[in-house]
């Protein structure tokens, strides 16, 4: 994975990764290592002139001041790429420095970027300083010292923030004409040094007109965020790699659940990072303040936390100076010294979610798709213009819910005539046009997972006998899978099914079963094969939840209602007809349903009503100012539900060009499940002492956010539990060895 998702990005990201493979050797690496830890002085690295001659310090310069023209995802996708070999040099900050000239307006465009960009010029930008000017005849005359400025001893060009009587302004200067003494660096790879000028004369050509602070970080939080998904990428896939080959007690460590999920966790980091970097260079106007806040609070600190757990899963060999481990720990401590702390930039988050600043994440289509477009529109306004007041208040279902399902419209991924074989593109337009029509899709529930398993598995009697109603949302489900021995070991289940004539007879315990109380109909696993190996022997029943023998009874959950049930089937008869699929092949059938089911869980704030816009809503009602301890955590919340939206889309982005998802879907599923909780906590912080008022959404606020926060708790739980989900992204997305069977 990377931070460009484009067939273009990867390709720019694949000839980066082996150019540098063969330009940066770790002997390279090595001698500026041993030059800045001696002497605390660096020299321009020898492959310099390889980078301007591949276009890469130039990628997000327009043409005509000699770059590629691109922009700085492309810039983004390189810097990430070089950062993973901890590559020297200043590459990173001349990328800033033309980034930060370009977003002026002044003059100094055409005199200073094609230096930048073909290689002939290195620039560094100083965050931070106290310089002060004073303008004399038309001449800003500037004294004093800016540190640490990051590459700045080998600078040719030096873009300084100045304090003036018009407020902060920023300058661009010519090295020569500063003292810049080089500064021994916590980075190994990179030096950082102090800019002292003394009365220079800056011509008003070289002041960066229309230069703003926020801009300026913005933008380096861009840059030096790619930089630091770069470190993150290295640490996850090296310590990976030597949890796969590492052995302790007889077998690799990364069969250890321990280190799985550490890693496991590191890999979310990094994809968060990732996205938000990704998405803030995709943002404009205050939703780029927004974006690239949420960017400088969470690559840096991914970069930093994967670095100390990949140390540690190294362990003795990744403290020695020998091993490279300590140069990613040292970039990634000084990129997050140089964008400042992160509780900083979540003040910022804080500071703009409050004041209704928000991201949408809207999707770009391409236009050859409008006249699909308006065949959807007019095919959905005839839906939307059926009367719906026969079917009464009482039903379920409805005229126009009946037709959404027959034309397809419910679950249009699915083949005709149960969905409309659409494209992920077609889905898309579907769903922002039935939004738009202000239509609402029926609420399946449990038969959103029930559906795809009959597609794939039923009869064609199955089908067309329980298809249409549980599309149109006329017919409730329960799913009798868990067992209080079998939760997230579902193939450890023990109901029997027993072959009588005509049918089977299912004796045995469900647990957990949501709205088995209503339900009409249930899907239920049993094993019909006692002597078949774990997996095998099982078999997909649909149960007539009023046939004899059905017992349920409800549980009451933390909350004090009764959503779950426990069920008893004691002889119960189901026919030949209602199997599911092969006899003893019904696991291949419940992984359909289970895949589908997590993808339902973990979407949203999974119907709790807790969600970012629903905390901010609280935060307006309180009638005070938050302290700045409720305004870290709101900020907290605000940076998880960013991530989790900037993860959707790149799912949903990659189904376009038709690509697999990876990592990026895995991990937005294990932060859905979660997020809603997050959310709630903080809800019920800010309601303070008012939260020992009872668990119950009719008593204000205070009743609301108790409840959520207790029926939240179970969303790690039933999407799959967080520990499960874990091991699965371990496993599949790093290739991690898998857990041994007991008993080996």
């Amino acid at each position: 994975m990377a931070i460009g998702l484009s067939e273009e990005h990867e390709a720019l990201r694949e000839s980066v990764a082996g150019w540098a493979e063969r330009a940066v050797p770790a002997d390279l690496v090595r001698g500026a290592v041993g030059a800045l830890a001696d002497s605390g002085t660096e020299e321009r690295p020898a492959f310099w002139a390889g980078l301007a001659d591949q276009g890469l310090l130039g990628l997000h310069i327009p043409e005509e001041h000699g770059g590629s023209g691109y922009g700085l995802l492309e810039a983004a996708v390189a810097i990430e790429a070089l950062s993973e070999r901890v590559a020297p040099g200043p590459y990173v900050p001349t990328v800033l420095a033309g980034a930060v000239i370009l977003a002026s307006s002044a003059k100094a465009q055409a005199a200073l970027l094609p230096g930048l960009a073909d290689g002939s010029a290195i620039g560094a930008v100083a965050l931070n300083g106290a310089v002060s000017g004073v303008r004399e005849g038309g001449v800003l005359r500037i004294t004093g010292t800016a540190e640490p400025v990051l590459g700045g001893a080998l600078a040719d060009v030096l873009v300084l923030p100045v304090t003036t009587d018009l407020g902060e302004e920023w300058v661009a200067v010519d090295a020569s004409q500063a003292t810049v003494t080089p500064v021994k660096p916590l980075d190994l790879t990179r030096g950082v040094a102090k800019v002292e000028v003394d009365g220079v004369a800056v011509p008003p050509e070289r002041v960066l007109d229309g230069l703003e602070r926020a801009e300026v970080l913005n933008l380096a939080a861009i840059v030096l965020g790619a930089d630091a998904t770069g470190v993150a990428a290295w640490c996850v896939a090296a310590a990976a790699d030597y949890a796969k080959v590492r052995v302790q007690f007889g077998r690799p460590i990364g069969q250890f659940q321990g280190i799985k999920h550490k890693l496991s966790r590191m890999l979310v980091a990094l994809e968060q990072a990732r996205a938000t970097v990704w998405d803030a260079t995709r943002a404009t106007g205050e939703e780029r303040a927004y974006a690239a806040a949420i960017a400088g609070v969470m690559a840096p600190d991914a970069a930093v936390q994967c670095a100390k757990d990949a140390i540690q899963t190294f362990g003795g060999i990744g403290y020695t100076f020998e091993h490279d481990a300590h140069l990613y720990y040292r970039r990634a401590l000084t990129l997050r010294a140089l964008l400042g702390s992160s509780a900083e930039w979540a003040e910022t988050v804080a500071s703009l979610a409050l004041g209704g600043v928000s991201r949408e994440m809207e999707i770009d289509l391409p236009e050859e798709s409008e006249p699909l477009r308006e065949a959807i529109r007019a095919e959905l306004a005839e839906i939307a213009g059926i009367d719906d007041t026969a079917d009464g208040e009482g039903r379920r279902g409805s005229a126009r819910k009946r037709a959404l399902a027959a034309a397809g419209f419910v679950m249009p991924h699915l083949p005709r005539p149960w969905g409309r074989d659409a494209s992920p593109l077609e889905q898309v337009l579907i769903h922002q046009e039935i939004r738009a029509a202000g239509l609402k899709l029926p609420q399946m529930v449990i038969g959103a997972w029930v559906v795809p398993s009959i597609v794939s598995y039923g009869t064609r009697e199955q089908q067309e006998r329980f298809l249409p109603p549980t599309l149109s949302g006329e017919m409730v489900w329960c799913q009798l899978f868990s067992e209080p021995g079998a939760g997230s070991d579902l193939a450890s289940l023990q109901m029997k099914a027993e072959k009588v004539e005509g049918g089977w007879r299912l004796n045995g315990q469900k647990i957990w079963t949501s709205v088995a109380h209503v339900a009409e109909w249930g899907i239920c696993i049993a094993r019909s094969d006692t002597s078949k190996p774990k997996h095998d022997g099982i078999t997909y029943f649909i149960v007539d939840m009023k046939s004899p023998g059905v017992t349920v009874r409800p549980l009451t959950e933390m909350t004090g209602e009764n959503l779950f049930n426990e069920v008893f089937l004691d002889d119960v008869f189901v026919p030949d007809d209602l199997v599911v699929g092969e006899v003893n092949d019904g696991w291949r059938v419940a992984r359909n349903t289970l895949s589908n089911e997590r993808v339902s869980l973990s979407s949203g704030s999974g119907g709790t009503g807790s969600s970012l816009p629903d905390l901010l809503g609280l935060a307006g009602r309180l009638g005070r100012e938050l302290t700045p301890a409720e305004r870290q955590e709101l900020a907290a919340v605000a940076c998880e539900s960013h991530s989790i939206n900037a993860l959707s889309l790149r799912v949903t982005l990659k189904q376009l060009a038709g690509a697999e998802p990876g990592a990026d879907a895995s991990v937005r599923k294990l932060l859905s499940t979660s997020h809603a909780q997050h959310v709630s906590e903080a809800a019920v912080n800010l309601v303070g002492a008012a939260a020992v008022t009872a668990a119950d959404w009719k008593l204000g606020d205070a009743g609301y956010w108790n409840r959520a926060v207790l029926a939240t708790r179970a969303m790690t739980i039933y999407g799959g539990t967080t520990e499960v989900q874990l091991n699965i992204i371990g496993e599949r997305m790093l290739g991690l060895p898998r857990d041994p069977e007991p008993g080996k």
